[in-house]
């Protein structure tokens, strides 16, 4: 899970951090270095394996925490708000990544989301409003039945101009 607040240890380095979780999952420590190796380098992040997490921007913190949550190789990877904060250019290549991830290795993604270009057309996507599911299916299936242009105006049409509420894609 990747949670939508920091749980990393700000006084440990990147290494510490992964192989700390890596040991919590039960992981022998060659197998954990490997994992280790390929997330941070998919990632674009194994030159800072060796830094203290407290010295990294919110951008490079995130990929490490996203970098954690697949060490293990999971089934099922939770996002809250992944990418909240982030500038564009890392929120870009952590969505292109974690669709790629879904794709390749068949990880299911439950990503709660506001942010829609987070989502790609093919997506499951559930849009929820107070609570209550408004609508579900395939991102380009929900905005072809509301008659929106695009997802925000199929959005906007679900909700009633309340904003309020997140997708899960």
């Amino acid at each position: 899970m990747v949670f939508q607040q920091p749980t990393l240890d700000l006084d440990l380095t990147v290494n510490q951090n992964l192989r700390y979780f890596a040991a919590l999952r039960g992981l022998p420590r060659k197998e954990a270095d490997e994992r280790m190796d390929a997330a941070l380098d998919a990632l674009d992040m194994k030159e800072r394996i060796g830094e203290r997490v407290r010295a990294l921007n919110g951008g490079h913190r995130r990929r490490v925490e996203i970098a954690r949550s697949i060490l293990h190789s999971p089934k099922l990877l939770l996002l809250d708000e992944p990418t909240v904060g982030l500038d564009v250019p890392t929120r870009t290549a952590i969505v292109r990544h974690i669709h790629e991830l879904a794709r390749k290795d068949k990880i299911g993604v439950l990503w709660a989301t506001h942010l829609f270009d987070e989502i790609e057309p093919g997506d499951d996507l559930l849009v929820l409003n107070r609570g209550r599911i408004v609508a579900r299916g395939e991102t380009k299936d929900v905005v072809a039945e509301t008659g929106a242009k695009d997802l925000g105006g199929a959005f906007q049409l679900l909700i009633g101009g309340d904003t309020g509420e997140d997708i899960a894609a």
